[in-house]
């Protein structure tokens, strides 16, 4: 069992699950903005704070690509692509995934796919997940709910951005601080 109930930025490592235009074309455009709005916030906060941060894109090649929006606040990245539906079933993400980090914060979408299937083979591999609900997506909501409900059953903490970012931060100072509160306004 962990310790630590709230995230900490030096024991943790953010995962953008698939957030691929394509992909995103099929979702209720207004949620869609929230949640890119939201992953946006979550990436920016981890660049400023070195929370390191692996970017997926499943099947970029039917799918396409992750969204402008996202993949520009980390220019030099490679998503890491992927076929399988859990990002552990891919070796290249498992060598990305930080073995000292021990909190992985979960985005994108499906969440009753992709990101369902994510975290309950993190949890197996003793990761201590964290689900950032405004920052998952499906197609469905009545999809998003139940896997909500599965991943809270099975373990994982069910969070949302402010209070992730401001537990990374832990205390209202600097100049990390200023950058974040700017973010969520």
């Amino acid at each position: 069992m962990f310790a630590n109930l709230m995230t900490k930025a030096g024991l943790s490592q953010l995962i953008v699950i698939d957030m691929q235009a394509r992909l995103g074309s099929v979702m209720s455009p207004e949620p869609l903005q929230a949640t890119i709005n939201n992953i946006s916030i979550l990436m920016q906060a981890a660049n400023l704070l070195a929370v390191p941060t692996v970017i997926t894109e499943q099947y970029p090649k039917g799918l396409g690509h992750t969204v402008p929006e996202l993949l520009s606040l980390m220019p030099s990245a490679v998503p890491v692509a992927k076929i399988a539906f859990s990002c552990m079933a891919e070796p290249k993400f498992s060598r990305q995934l930080t073995r000292d980090r021990s909190q992985v914060i979960l985005t994108g979408m499906e969440a009753h796919i992709c990101v369902l299937q994510s975290a309950l083979d993190m949890l197996e591999a003793d990761k201590q997940v964290f689900i950032v609900e405004d920052a998952i997506i499906s197609r469905n909501a009545t999809n998003k709910a139940n896997a909500i409900a599965r991943m809270r059953a099975a373990g994982c903490i069910v969070s949302n951005t402010e209070s992730i970012v401001f537990e990374w931060l832990g205390k209202a100072e600097g100049d990390a601080f200023k950058a974040i509160s700017k973010l969520i306004r």
